[in-house]
């Protein structure tokens, strides 16, 4: 990884006092093969054994055993519930009982309509994922965690069923509600509705991160979140993720990249949202997950190079009133900010 990369993630680290963001995207040391240096002693060939090629054909082996007779018995996984819901696309990991990403996509048309009233939705488990590995509202009851829309409710007001749907527990993690949930995370989701005043089209992409961080007694870098429930059944992410797809809605056209990693901890309002801003590439060594494999990189744009990636703080209910508010000015590809 680049020098710039990892400055970009050692910034963030310092912000927000996570410096297991910078660890996990460090650079390792590849091991290197040492390369061949030709000897002038003669090697002889009439005694040298063959070399055998790994792997062998299979089509050469006849193996006494059968790993895969398992099967008769059922695939033991792992299960990507892949759920596409009116106003959302997810991925379900039953293993956190939270989602692995939630895509949506957001249009100055999707955002204008007013056709839900959110005081007619209501939380409620999955169905569709199986009881076994689904997450319940008593696990967050009293747990001192929101339930976290991955997708916003906001971001689906064009229809109350699509409303609705932004509601399921699928589409939740727990998130800390004061300075995070109800700030400084819902800011950022309405800079991304504020893109619609630049780009005809954005997608978005959304979900929760596991990250380590430095144990202060032995140094030692660690995995280590809560789990709520009774019993213990939600995971509790340590960050959250938002990779931005802003297209200029022209067929093959270009489209400006954009991600950010926020922890899931308060963040001050005037924090500037550049200081949680990640290459793409960092978002997916740490998820796992891939985000723009088939997008070439002639048609890739940087987001925050081509608008002013910045937040607007605003009470609850102001957010209510106006959920597309001002855009995010553009700026000139080299314009000094």
């Amino acid at each position: 990884m680049s020098k710039t990369t990892l400055a970009i993630i050692a910034g963030i680290s310092a912000a927000t006092g996570a410096a297991a963001t910078a660890a996990i995207f460090s650079s390792r040391s590849e091991r290197r093969v040492p390369a061949t240096v030709s000897s002038d002693t003669p090697t002889s060939t009439s005694t040298s054994a063959p070399v055998p090629s790994y792997p062998r054909p299979l089509k050469d082996i006849s193996p006494p055993v059968n790993p895969n007779g398992l099967f008769q018995y059922g695939f033991p996984g792992p299960v990507n519930d892949l759920h596409p819901t009116l106003s959302t696309t997810s991925v379900f990991d039953r293993r956190t009982r939270n989602p692995a990403w939630v895509a949506e996509h957001i249009t100055p048309a999707s955002l204008s309509a007013n056709n839900a009233d959110r005081k007619h939705s209501y939380f409620v488990e999955d169905g569709a994922i199986p009881t076994i590995f689904r997450a319940k509202l008593d696990d967050y009851r009293r747990s001192g965690y929101d339930r976290g829309h991955q997708v916003p409710a906001a971001d689906a007001k064009w229809s109350q069923d699509a409303l609705d749907q932004t509601f399921l527990l699928s589409n939740m993690c727990p998130q800390v509600g004061d300075g995070f949930n109800r700030d400084y995370w819902a800011h950022l989701e309405d800079f991304c509705r504020r893109l619609t005043n630049n780009y005809p089209s954005v997608r978005i992409v959304t979900g929760p991160l596991y990250l380590p961080k430095r144990d202060p007694e032995d140094g030692k870098w660690k995995v280590s979140y809560e789990i709520i429930g009774n019993p213990p059944n939600v995971s509790v992410p340590t960050h959250f993720y938002k990779v931005v797809f802003a297209e200029d809605g022209k067929t093959g056209g270009n489209v400006s990249l954009g991600a950010f990693v926020l922890p899931n901890a308060p963040i001050a309002n005037d924090k500037p949202l550049t200081d949680f801003e990640v290459p793409v590439e960092a978002v997916e060594r740490a998820s796992g997950l891939q985000f723009a494999s088939k997008l070439p990189l002639q048609r890739r744009r940087k987001l925050c190079q081509e608008v002013h990636c910045s937040i607007i703080a605003r009470e609850y209910a102001e957010r209510q009133r106006n959920l597309m508010g001002q855009a995010p000015g553009k700026k000139l590809l080299g314009e000094d900010r």
